[in-house]
């Protein structure tokens, strides 16, 4: 594990599992739609794709992905998170871990594709998103591919000022072999426009 605290676990002591899973049970009974993301990465994927929810938090994007025919490991470092996906979907994978260190989880590799939403890049513990990035990239089978989402202002974090620019994120999958494929500004996939607050990146590792 990291020496140094993510961003999250100084937000939260590790404790908002169950207001987190509370906070979307209100969003769905009100008739929002809180399965974009899945959404998303299933209009991406072959039927029973392996998927890799990194920073999964209380499972809700893995379960809805399983609900939709994939095959998906769940990994966080927050066991108040993982205690409610274990709970809700006791039968999928969860596993607790730090992402700078994924692969003493013994993962085996090539997944279709690594998804890290919610903000998990931006509230990594500092310095270690390059590591990050590397571990996601290397566990994608040749042309798999690593989804993002990211607030990149305050209005669109948890956090009074951003923790990461698109410029430097485009170079960490650049070395970590990565290649920039399309980039949305929502999970419903408005286009992107330079100075946006938010952004939904996908980027594939090369087929050779």
């Amino acid at each position: 594990m990291s020496s140094q605290r993510d961003r999250w676990a100084e937000l939260t002591g590790g404790q908002a599992g169950e207001d987190y899973a509370r906070r979307f049970a209100r969003l769905a009974a009100s008739g929002h739609d809180i399965h974009g993301e899945a959404a998303f990465c299933d209009a991406l994927l072959k039927p029973a794709a392996r998927v890799l929810d990194a920073g999964c938090g209380t499972g809700r994007i893995a379960i809805r992905l399983a609900e939709l025919g994939h095959l998906c490991t769940g990994v966080d470092v927050d066991p108040s998170m993982l205690a409610v996906a274990r709970r809700v979907a006791s039968t999928q994978e969860w596993l607790h871990g730090d992402l700078a260190h994924l692969d003493t989880l013994n993962l085996e590799p090539g997944f279709d594709l690594a998804l890290a939403a919610g903000n998990v890049i931006p509230l990594l513990a500092p310095g270690t998103e390059p590591a990050v990035v590397r571990q996601l990239a290397a566990v994608l089978r040749a042309g798999g591919l690593l989804i993002t989402g990211m607030g990149l202002d305050a209005e669109h974090l948890p956090l009074p000022e951003p923790t990461v620019t698109l410029t430097e994120f485009d170079h960490w999958c650049a070395e970590a072999g990565l290649t920039l494929r399309q980039r949305f500004a929502t999970w419903t996939g408005d286009p992107y426009r330079p100075g946006g607050g938010y952004a939904v990146s996908v980027h594939s590792r090369p087929t050779v």
